[in-house]
């Protein structure tokens, strides 16, 4: 189970950084992924980074704004975000992923927690 934190009410333009603790190790996994859900909208990729060589993915609408790290001695994968707008609000996940070189995609998830609220509002 991995444990997600970081989230809160913020600004637009604001930041904030999200924090995935991870079950096991980065290599159990072939990536680590966020995902978020807006109210009412499914659940879709944000950002991933890759087990074996960091390499790291992002959706369009977050490039150039977020960053995904990792520190492996913690077990933890880090999403730093910045320049928040509106529609980045929503609850974010984090998940074993995989990615075909262009998104990010999740497995082995047959039951979500709670994520972490984030809330973008003036």
């Amino acid at each position: 189970q991995f444990v997600e934190s970081g989230g809160g009410l913020v600004q637009p333009g604001g930041s904030l950084r999200l924090s995935c603790v991870v079950s096991g190790t980065m290599s159990d996994y072939y990536a680590i992924g966020w995902f978020r859900q807006a109210a009412e909208k499914e659940r879709n990729w944000v950002s991933c980074i890759s087990s074996s060589d960091a390499s790291t993915y992002y959706t369009d609408s977050v490039k150039g704004r977020f960053t995904i790290s990792r520190d492996n001695a913690k077990n933890t994968v880090y999403l730093q975000m910045n320049g928040l707008k509106y529609e980045d609000t929503g609850v974010y996940y984090c998940a074993p992923s995989y990615t075909d070189y262009e998104r990010c995609y999740y497995y082995g998830m047959d039951n979500w927690d709670k994520g972490t609220l984030v809330t973008v509002s003036s």
